[in-house]
């Protein structure tokens, strides 16, 4: 019994082993990964009290919980593992009266001045194409 022990004992040893080693091997790709609403400040500073939920949805994207017995609070949760980073989550908790914004809560603190999302669209113009006759028109020629 105990030589099988020490048979097991000494052939796990390499497989407990190894993930730890594998964390310090060179050019291993390690995947990152990010879960829940990415939140940023920017996305904060635009919300107001008088929002309504039609709106903080636009600019929030839908939330990550919505909890049926509590309508009226809405909480995004975003996580985030990079490789070689240490794990990092960021929660901020809307609350609702009478379709309003009342209160937030969580990681992030809005700002109190208005602030406007930058426009990043741009404009290209594209020049008149001269054509002189049209694909059919070319067939039409031929017969």
């Amino acid at each position: 019994m105990r030589k099988s022990i020490l048979v097991f004992s000494l052939l796990s040893l390499p497989l407990i082993s190894c993930s730890t080693a594998f964390e310090y091997l060179p050019y291993v790709y390690k995947v990152d990964v990010n879960q829940g609403n990415m939140i940023d400040q920017a996305m904060i500073d635009q919300l107001r009290p008088t929002m309504t939920k039609r709106q903080v949805l636009y600019i929030m994207g839908s939330p990550m919980l919505v909890d049926y017995f509590h309508q009226n609070r809405w909480d995004y949760i975003y996580s985030s593992k990079k490789s070689g980073e240490n794990y990092e989550q960021k929660a901020i908790s809307i609350f609702f009266e009478s379709d309003q914004i009342k209160s937030i809560q969580g990681d992030f603190k809005p700002s109190s001045t208005p602030v406007a999302k930058p426009n990043t669209d741009k404009m290209v113009d594209v020049p008149k194409r001269d054509l002189d006759k049209t694909l059919t028109e070319k067939f039409s020629d031929l017969f």
